[in-house]
């Protein structure tokens, strides 16, 4: 049992949750919490790191899914486990877990894509509702400009309830060039902008697409809104001007989503 927060490997855990440099060059995130460790394809996983009074009550159903695996397993005193832990109230099981990569073909194939493209995006909560949400709703990959949050930030992955390890996304360093290479693959794209001459639920989704969503204060920059083919709007009633971008993209995602299931 590691009982020192001077510990290395305690030390390489604190530096994992706050640096996206360091998991950049391990090639790995962090996620806590029972429900994300029971998640995650045996073939990702790690390492996992539990508190000594969360495995005295658990550690016969740890050991049972690290059967699955090769994954190494260390006990860490309760309050190393809380130096250790990004949330205030830890569950008591942290995994260290092998990020997956993706090319913007792989996420955008398909028969009939269905796509979210992401500027900008700042706060990770938004982008781990957008990943949650998009796999409820059907999405078949998300497309992120370079300058968007982590995704593997530990905020964005709690958010994402487990989305993260069956989301197909690809962060692009030019999206624009992104854009012009979904137009060539027949790939319709329609920008959430308060300049939108129709409503969102007045265009035809069926078809393959991709909704072009901004970052939460400016929105969509003028060069990336010019790309798309169409400018959607969601109507607003009162004085409110317009939605939170997680939520906006949620509207849209699944309008396509009753789109497609009555087109079937």
């Amino acid at each position: 049992m590691i009982t020192s927060t001077s510990n290395a490997r305690v030390k390489r855990l604190v530096n994992l949750k706050k640096k996206r440099k360091v998991r950049e060059e391990e090639d790995v995130f962090l996620t806590e919490g029972i429900r994300m460790f029971r998640e995650v394809p045996p073939e990702l996983l790690k390492e996992v790191y539990v508190s000594e009074s969360f495995y005295k009550k658990e550690g016969e159903v740890i050991r049972q899914v690290m059967k699955k695996g090769q994954a190494k397993l260390e006990e860490l005193s309760d309050s190393v486990f809380q130096y250790a832990s990004d949330t205030k109230t830890p569950q008591g099981i942290l995994c260290v877990v092998k990020q997956k990569h993706y090319t913007l073909s792989e996420v955008a194939q398909g028969d009939s894509p269905l796509l979210m493209v992401l500027e900008r995006l700042q706060d990770p909560g938004n982008l781990g509702t957008i990943l949650r949400t998009a796999e409820g709703a059907g999405v078949t990959g998300i497309i992120l400009s370079e300058d968007c949050v982590d995704l593997y930030n530990p905020k964005t992955i709690r958010s994402t309830m487990g989305s993260v390890y069956r989301m197909p996304f690809v962060y692009v360093p030019d999206l624009a060039k992104a854009l012009e290479k979904l137009k060539e693959m027949g790939i319709k794209s329609y920008a959430a902008h308060l300049g939108g001459v129709h409503d969102y639920d007045e265009e035809d989704y069926v078809e393959p697409c991709a909704f072009l969503i901004g970052n939460e204060g400016n929105g969509l920059s003028d060069e990336i809104a010019g790309l798309a083919d169409t400018y959607v709007k969601i109507p607003m009633e009162g004085q409110v001007e317009s939605l939170n971008a997680a939520i906006a993209a949620s509207v849209l995602m699944f309008e396509a989503a009753r789109q497609r299931r009555k087109n079937v």
